[in-house]
């Protein structure tokens, strides 16, 4: 089955967080981590990834954290996927991932192309979702 990973599920989260109506607030990945009830640490790895790729800030000190490097109505959900996994888009047919040489069925294979319509749409969906329109 189709599914974001861990990874990318908490970036929108801390994301979308950050983003609801408390505009130039700091955050810390403890009190996302703490508010959605999951893993401090892999959301600490996720936030460098999100500070890395310049869609936060991060401050140091007592009253340091985290806040939006960018306006989130310009943050779209294909960004964050790209940023936290390296790659542009959402691959749900294995022969599209690896490469049509690793696939001993490619030519025979009746549901790649049906599939292949149905991961472009799915991408298309990503690319014009918006980080505000997830409010």
């Amino acid at each position: 089955m189709f599914q974001l990973s861990k990874k990318v599920e908490y970036g929108l989260i801390a994301i979308r967080h950050m983003a609801s109506g408390h505009g130039g607030r700091m955050f810390t990945a403890k009190e996302i981590a703490d508010t959605y009830h999951i893993s401090y640490e892999l959301m600490a790895k996720v936030m460098q990834r999100l500070v890395k790729e310049g869609f936060i800030s991060s401050y140091q000190g007592v009253h340091g954290g985290y806040i939006l490097a960018r306006n989130p109505n310009e943050i779209k959900v294909s960004a964050i996927i790209s940023a936290i996994e390296g790659q542009p888009n959402v691959t749900i047919v294995q022969c599209e991932a690896a490469g049509a040489e690793d696939c001993n069925i490619h030519s025979t294979c009746t549901i790649k192309d049906p599939l292949v319509k149905l991961q472009e749409s799915i991408n298309k969906v990503f690319e014009e979702l918006s980080i505000t329109q997830m409010i």
